[in-house]
């Protein structure tokens, strides 16, 4: 039972429908929602959603999955854009050790951010957080004409099986805006 005044909290107000749905507050002072998290990997030139991971709600998970999502083999040297939230050095260090540069939004805000001058001094450090925006366009459709807003499905496997086919739907409704744009 929830009183007044008492503070919601995961091990004693256990969801009934959906039992590895988390609490989770997208920013401070926002009422804690239950649900899970959606990072998607996009792709910068086109704006496709390459790769897309659901996770619990939890601190750190986003950052864990975005470093499983880039997990590559290759030489070639590639960039990764995202918001403040990528710039921990617990996902900037097994970044470069990837080879990969995290093209993020450093975080100053009561404490020292991990990039250096190496990684935000380059003009393509500027062109990334510029283009980084896109992902937005994605999340939007996902939840407007994709219909992730509101769940319809309980269980993380159904969740996860509706995200990624809701973003593969997106990258059909991108390529037939990239075709018309060619013609």
């Amino acid at each position: 039972m929830h009183l007044r005044g008492e503070k919601r909290r995961n091990d004693i107000h256990p969801s009934t429908t959906g039992p590895e749905a988390r609490l989770y507050k997208k920013a401070q002072g926002q009422e804690a929602k239950r649900g899970y998290l959606g990072p998607v990997l996009m792709e910068n030139r086109h704006g496709w959603t390459v790769n897309t991971r659901l996770t619990l709600a939890t601190g750190p998970a986003e950052r864990e999955a975005a470093v499983e999502m880039v997990r590559r083999r290759g030489k070639r040297r590639v960039t990764l854009g995202g918001d403040k939230n990528y710039d921990p050095e617990d996902l900037v260090k097994p970044l470069r050790q990837q080879r990969v540069t995290p093209h993020v939004a450093q975080n100053n805000t009561h404490r020292s951010s991990a990039l250096d001058g190496r990684t935000t001094r380059p003009a393509g450090y500027a062109v990334s957080q510029r283009k980084r925006k896109r992902v937005e366009e994605i999340f939007g459709w996902m939840k407007t004409l994709g219909l992730m807003r509101k769940v319809r499905h309980r269980g993380r496997e159904w969740v996860e099986w509706m995200f990624t086919y809701t973003a593969a739907a997106y990258n059909l409704m991108r390529t037939t805006k990239l075709v018309g744009a060619k013609a």
